[in-house]
C-alpha cells in the first residue's frame, strides 16, 4: 500500500485511509496496447522543476496518469489546486482522501507564474474536492483564472472542476471568470456510482454542465467517462444521450486502469478497436469533438483538441 508523510502528525499515514482494511482486489495484467514508457527525457525533468519551484500539484502526478511522460516532455501539465487532499473517497481515484488544508490565496499567481514559464498556449486546472468550503472553491478557481488571464493573456483556459454538490452558485462563480473549456467528468454510468463514486450524483453531474452552457451558449463543455468499470455498452450509449441532452461538446473515453490493491479492480481491458466503435456512435449523436481510445484522459492532447474544436465552430 502506498503512503506518504503526513507533515502535521509527523508520523506515517495511509494515503487511502478508508481503503487500507479493504480487502485486496485482483489485478489483472496489462495488455500491450496499455503499455507506456517510463517518463525520463529533458523535457519532463525540466516540467517537473517548474511545478516543484511553484510550490504546485498535479493531477499528472497524483493520480498516477500514463501520459505523464509525453505530456511533461512537451512541457504541457494538468495544474491541481487547492491542495492534494481530496474531501472524498472514490474508488477509482489515486488521490489523497483526508481532510485538506486551508487555502493558499498565492496560488493563482503561482499557477500564472508557472504557466508563464511553461509557455503554455492552453492551460487546465482541476482540483481536489473541497466540500468543506462553502462555495466548493469555485471562488478560487475563479481567482486562477483571472490571474492566468492577467500575466498571460493569449493562453485560453479549461477548468475540469467538481461537482460542487450542494454548492449554491458555484459554477455560476466559475462561468462568470469566462474559462474558455468547462469540464466535469461524470467518470462512469449511473448504476455503478454507490460502488464507484459515492459522494457524487450523476443527474446533479449532468445538471452542472447544463447549468454551465446555460449561463454561457458560447462556452465549450465537456465531460468524460472510463470503461472497464463493469459497464454495459448499453449504458455507455446512454451517457452519450444524456450529455448531448445537456448540449455537451466534448466527450472523452478512456480505460479505468486500477491504482492499487485496494481500489475498484479493472473489470476487463477494452480493446482499441471498441474505442473506434464507441467514437463513432458518439460522433453520430451530434458531439463536435470526441476522444476515445485505451490512454486517452481529460487533459491528453487538451489543447490540440481545442483548436480543433473552436475551427469546428467558427466552420
Amino acid at each position: 500500500m502506498a503512503v506518504v508523510i503526513d507533515n502535521v502528525l509527523g508520523a506515517k499515514a495511509p494515503r487511502h485511509p478508508e481503503k487500507a482494511h479493504r480487502p485486496d482486489q485482483p489485478v489483472l495484467r496489462k495488455p500491450d496496447w496499455i503499455r507506456v514508457k517510463a517518463p525520463v527525457s529533458p523535457g519532463y525533468g525540466e516540467t517537473r522543476r517548474i511545478v516543484r519551484d511553484n510550490g504546485l500539484h498535479t493531477v499528472c502526478e497524483e493520480a498516477g496518469c500514463p501520459n505523464i511522460g509525453e505530456c511533461w516532455e512537451k512541457k504541457h501539465a494538468t495544474f491541481m489546486i487547492m491542495g492534494d487532499t481530496c474531501t472524498r473517497a472514490c474508488a477509482f481515484c489515486n488521490v489523497k482522501t483526508g481532510i485538506p488544508r486551508t487555502l493558499d490565496a498565492a496560488e493563482p499567481a503561482h499557477v500564472a507564474d508557472a504557466t508563464a514559464k511553461l509557455g503554455l498556449a492552453h492551460v487546465v486546472v482541476t482540483s481536489v474536492d473541497r466540500d468543506d468550503l462553502d462555495d466548493g472553491g469555485a471562488a478560487h478557481f475563479a481567482a486562477v483564472i483571472r490571474a492566468v488571464r492577467a500575466r498571460c493573456p493569449q493562453t485560453t483556459i479549461e477548468v475540469l472542476t467538481p461537482d460542487f454538490l450542494r454548492k449554491p452558485g458555484a459554477v455560476e462563480k466559475v462561468v462568470a471568470a469566462r474559462p474558455d473549456v468547462f469540464n466535469h467528468n461524470l467518470e462512469t454510468v449511473p448504476s455503478n456510482y454507490l460502488t464507484v463514486r459515492p459522494g457524487a450524483r450523476y443527474f446533479a453531474s449532468i445538471r452542472l454542465l447544463q447549468r454551465a452552457k446555460e449561463i454561457d451558449p458560447l462556452i465549450f463543455t465537456k465531460s468524460g467517462i472510463m470503461v472497464g468499470l463493469g459497464e454495459e455498452r448499453n449504458q455507455v450509449l446512454q451517457v452519450m444521450d444524456d450529455l448531448r441532452s445537456a448540449d455537451v461538446d466534448f466527450l472523452t473515453i478512456g480505460q479505468y486502469l486500477q491504482p492499487s490493491r485496494k481500489h475498484h479492480p479493472v473489470v476487463r481491458f477494452v480493446p482499441p478497436d471498441e474505442f473506434k466503435a464507441l467514437a463513432t456512435i458518439a460522433y453520430a449523436k451530434g458531439f463536435s469533438m470526441v476522444s476515445a481510445s485505451p490512454l486517452t484522459r481529460s487533459s491528453h492532447h487538451a489543447g490540440e483538441d481545442f483548436a480543433r474544436l473552436k475551427a469546428l465552430r467558427a466552420r
